[in-house]
């Protein structure tokens, strides 16, 4: 089994497929550093917050205690992660036009109705 260095995950780009498909630089929502610094450390802040990695050196672990909200964040790398952690945990914004069909059978419901719909001709 290979052993999870520093290294190793500051050299795998970190992507987010699922909320940024196209990655982060082509969003909109992160200048060209914080996009840089997202995909570098990525990977790093992931595996220390998921218990894969443990900090040794005193950048990573203020890089953690900043990632866990334990402190505000002070370098770039600490201000994009808890931006992009703004960005995926935001409310979404529902539809001006509501959330679909109207639920309530009671209401607006016509089908008892129209049996004694009479026809004449």
């Amino acid at each position: 089994m290979t052993t999870i260095t520093r290294e190793l995950l500051l050299k795998k780009p970190f992507n987010d497929f699922r909320n940024y498909p196209y990655g982060f630089a082509r969003s909109g929502d992160f200048s060209i550093r914080e996009s840089d610094a997202l995909t570098h450390y990525g990977c790093l802040i992931t595996a220390m917050l998921n218990g894969e990695f443990k900090p040794t050196f005193q950048e990573d672990i203020d890089l953690l205690t900043a990632a866990k909200g334990e402190q505000a964040p002070v370098t770039p790398v600490e201000k994009a992660w808890a931006k992009y952690q703004a960005r995926i945990h935001r409310p979404k914004v529902a539809s001006m036009y509501g959330k679909g069909k109207f639920a309530d059978d009671s209401l607006g419901s016509s089908s008892d109705t129209e049996d004694d719909l009479i026809v004449e001709d």
